[in-house]
């Protein structure tokens, strides 16, 4: 049952593919897949050419979870989770498509397009890769990319609906009192981590295996004071994605910050002290007695800042020392097996990943450099929608078009529209729309 598809499909007999072999292939060959090399990891598109996109990213994301489920098998032989663990070319599927939803300028395309939505269901990344395998994706007539249902169990990061989890308090806006400038309330937003309300029938379908206790207790989530709710839970293949997408968007991500010059070591030594990283430490002066000598931690980050060889002989080596330690989690309060056991790490390793991640949000993401690129980015995007959503007729390309008559909801065709643009393809309309530049009947839309 769990390698189902919405739309049955009986393969052929002379093809020797399995379900997951399958699913790989459909996604890596769908058009919002080959989108990603045009969209935001980090940092603006044409600030370098070292530096990793959603495309590299997921590629990067897919290889890790690979070894993670090798390391499993590994590290906890005869562990009664392994026979759950999914194959090779099903993991792959899954995590190269966990960023598929992603608008144009990551995060901030995110928010932006909440707010457009706002009184139409809202917008939220993970919840609109849901929706772009299993509705957008042109591999079934009805269904997608139709992949199985174990592959969208792992695709469903955050198990609860938008309208479940969104605080009311927080509900998306400009500021107030700007001077005459409308600016986006940023903060009120952001999205809950969520499904989309529209998707609900797709997330029936998932779960439909799981008894009612499995699915209530994998469905519930924690209502936070002053923040949209929590999910609990995941799914073992999810969660295994998610670890990896944890290293990726950690150690990678610090590696291209590195490698820009877009961090210093005092940065370095303020937010990643030798106390958050001792688990890292104790394993170099373990694994390379006297390499070190007696400072690990300020040997550590002379390499790191050091020329691109030892940077990255450095960063091989916290790979190495993160991934051969993933072991299982288990909850004993679900049945069904694909619940009961998660990817985890342990605490010290945990411990240092979180704190690299802190590293990167705090002197990377936050940066008033990045920080300037992504409001204008932002602005860009409830630009765009807004002129697209005044006249459908006169400013969507016909064939996006030709899906409203039919659409329940319009503005949400409007919304996978924009959405679905890369950032040059976002900045081109942009600039069509609103730069003085005369432009030409010629332009390609």
């Amino acid at each position: 049952m769990w390698l189902e598809r919405r739309t049955p499909e009986k393969p052929k007999d002379f093809d020797a593919r399995s379900p997951g072999d399958v699913d790989y292939g459909r996604v890596v060959h769908s058009a919002s897949f080959r989108r990603l090399q045009g969209k935001t990891q980090i940092l603006n598109l044409g600030d370098s050419d070292f530096y990793r996109t959603r495309l590299t990213h997921s590629l990067e994301v897919a290889q890790i979870a690979g070894g993670l489920i090798k390391q499993l098998r590994h590290n906890e032989p005869g562990h009664p989770a392994l026979e759950h663990l999914p194959d090779h070319a099903l993991i792959q599927a899954i995590a190269c498509t966990h960023d598929l939803g992603h608008p144009p300028f990551g995060h901030g395309g995110e928010v932006a397009l909440n707010y457009c939505m706002r009184d139409n269901g809202g917008f939220e990344g993970n919840g609109q890769t849901l929706r772009i395998l299993s509705r957008l994706e042109k591999f079934s007539a009805q269904h997608g990319s139709n992949l199985t249902r174990e592959t969208l169990l792992g695709v469903l990061k955050y198990p609860v609906s938008y309208g479940a989890v969104a605080n009311p308090a927080l509900r998306p806006a400009m500021l107030a009192d700007t001077s005459g400038t409308p600016l986006l309330d940023r903060h009120a937003s952001v999205p809950p981590k969520s499904y989309l309300d529209g998707e609900s029938d797709v997330v029936d379908w998932v779960l439909s295996p799981l008894g009612d206790s499995d699915r209530e207790r994998f469905t519930s989530f924690d209502m936070r004071e002053g923040k949209h709710g929590r999910a609990r839970h995941k799914s073992l293949a999810c969660s295994i994605m998610d670890l990896a997408d944890d290293i990726s968007f950690g150690i990678h991500d610090m590696e291209d910050a590195l490698a820009l010059k877009l961090v210093d070591a005092a940065q370095f030594h303020r937010h990643l002290p030798a106390e958050r990283c001792k688990g890292l430490l104790d394993y170099l002066a373990q694994q390379y007695p006297g390499e070190y000598g007696n400072d690990v931690h300020g040997e550590l980050a002379k390499r790191l800042f050091g020329d691109g060889g030892k940077r990255k002989h450095q960063i091989n080596r916290i790979l190495n020392f993160v991934i051969p330690q993933v072991c299982f989690a288990q909850d004993d309060a679900f049945d069904e097996p694909r619940l009961r056991y998660r990817a985890s790490l342990p605490k010290p390793v945990a411990e240092f990943l979180d704190g690299v991640k802190h590293f990167v949000y705090q002197t990377v993401i936050r940066s008033p450099s990045v920080q300037h690129l992504e409001f204008k980015g932002q602005q860009m995007v409830i630009a765009v929608f807004e002129v697209m959503k005044s006249e459908p007729g006169a400013f969507l390309p016909i064939d996006i078009q030709a899906k409203l008559d039919s659409a329940p909801d319009p503005l949400r065709i409007i919304c996978d529209y924009v959405s679905g643009m890369t950032d040059a393809h976002l900045l081109r309309t942009y600039e069509r729309l609103f730069a003085p530049r005369m432009g030409s009947v010629f332009d390609k839309l």
